[in-house]
């Protein structure tokens, strides 16, 4: 049996995450998840790729949104949801139509050095998944390109087996983290339910050098990516974990939920 031990999501694409023990499966995957994006004065997404100090920004959902604190100092809170004038942000290769919100543009550049703006996607904002994964024309948001993550603990216990140091499963920004059955068991995950919301398993999720980053301090070493080249190699990409689409949504997910494989 697979169980769900852990849930994430990441409320502004690499900030830090929230650990819930329920969240809303929407169309475009979990609640709230990277609804928000920081970019670059021309609109162009950033992240820890470029700036590892964005995993010192630590989030937690409060009544009004989500508070945002930035190595002990002044918290600023990032509403929910905004309403605004539309424009063109890029994320990797698609451009999609967002909102600015200037308070929190001015507040990140302020503690960034860097001049750069806060977007949020709103609900009619569409980004479609990669039409060779997709299932009917499923949507994400600002994630890397799939809605929901998926990692299970055995395969972190496995990686950790082979580490000088062992690691958290942070390091890898899962959305659902579960337990049970082997190391790798994800890997041929394709439809499975859970809480009658349905999932595909679509591809497996190829790892850069931000896994590399301590989610905590935002220092980065050389594990465990290299560590994994040695066997989750191919084709020259390092693979840990699973990425899936949202068939059905609408119901909540919790901590306990089983995960139920139900076809190809």
């Amino acid at each position: 049996m697979y169980a769900i031990t852990q849930i994430f999501i990441y409320p502004i694409k690499s900030l830090g995450g929230i650990s819930l023990t329920s969240c809303k499966v929407e169309e475009r995957g979990l609640q709230y998840d990277r609804r928000w994006v920081l970019c670059d004065e021309n609109n162009k997404f950033i992240s820890q790729r470029e700036f590892k100090q964005l995993a010192l920004f630590k989030l937690n959902i409060s009544d009004d949104g989500f508070t945002v604190t930035y190595l002990e100092e002044k918290p600023i809170v990032i509403p929910f949801a905004i309403s605004g004038l539309y424009e063109k942000v890029e994320i990797w290769d698609d451009s999609c139509e967002a909102i600015e919100y200037e308070l929190g543009s001015e507040w990140f550049t302020a503690k960034l050095s860097i001049t750069c703006k806060l977007f949020y996607m709103p609900d009619d904002s569409k980004r479609f998944v990669d039409t060779k994964y997709a299932f009917s024309n499923e949507i994400t948001s600002f994630s890397d390109g799939y809605p929901i993550l998926i990692i299970g603990q055995q395969s972190l216990n496995d990686l950790n087996g082979k580490l000088n140091s062992k690691i958290e499963i942070s390091r890898f920004r899962p959305n659902i983290v579960f337990d049970g059955g082997k190391a790798f068991d994800e890997d041929s995950f394709s439809v499975f339910s859970i809480n009658q919301n349905i999932f595909k398993g679509v591809k497996a999720c190829a790892r850069c050098h931000v896994v590399n980053i301590d989610q905590t301090t935002g220092v980065s070493n050389i594990e465990p990516l290299q560590i994994l080249a040695q066997y989750r190699n191919e084709n020259n990409k390092v693979f840990f974990g699973r990425n899936a689409i949202v068939i059905k949504s609408g119901t909540n997910i919790q901590t306990g939920d089983a995960i139920i494989l139900i076809g190809l």
